[in-house]
């Protein structure tokens, strides 16, 4: 299997995005990990459309340049739930944060962006129960279900999770005390 291409050249970056009132707004401080659209029953439901487009990045790269946004706790297919980052006024997402990423990874809402066509999907996720007249790119990779990181994402993205995964483990060797 090939690995995914790299979504944007940095220098696109950053770019800002927010909700439809504008009293959250963000900024992205570089591209993100990897960019999902993904087609499960949950992120249809949650999002009212065929599909939610994700764009994953390190929270410390998502800079808030306006008002804080409200979490709300919800459900998720894993059972371990999901924290949607809201407006307070006009109640748009602007990101999650899932269990299985906790607080590090923010999943973004590329609607949300002021230009959400610069992110195009790395890959279709849990295709197995999209919307039939959904049309798939044969150019991007689609799978039915999830799919092995390591496969798929490109290694500068690889290297920033590996970072991130060693911060939580206490230091850059991930073997730190507790």
């Amino acid at each position: 299997m090939s690995k995914g291409a790299a979504v944007s050249s940095s220098a696109a970056f950053p770019v800002e995005g927010g909700c439809a009132c504008r009293a959250v707004r963000y900024r992205l401080e570089s591209g993100p990990l990897f960019v999902h659209c993904c087609h499960c029953r949950w992120c249809q439901r949650e999002s009212g459309a065929s599909f939610a487009l994700n764009a994953l990045i390190e929270a410390d790269r998502v800079t808030l340049l306006g008002d804080e946004p409200e979490v709300v706790l919800t459900p998720s297919q894993s059972g371990k739930g999901q924290k949607i980052a809201r407006c307070p006024k006009c109640r748009v997402a602007v990101w999650s944060n899932y269990a299985g990423a906790g607080d590090a990874i923010r999943f973004v809402r590329v609607g949300t962006l002021d230009a959400p066509d610069r992110l195009k999907p790395d890959i279709h996720i849990f295709t197995s129960s999209k919307q039939p007249w959904v049309v798939l790119s044969p150019d991007v990779p689609a799978v039915p279900e999830f799919y092995r990181i390591g496969e798929r994402w490109p290694e500068e993205s690889l290297q920033r999770r590996r970072a991130l995964v060693a911060a939580a483990a206490g230091g850059p060797s991930g073997s730190g005390g507790g």
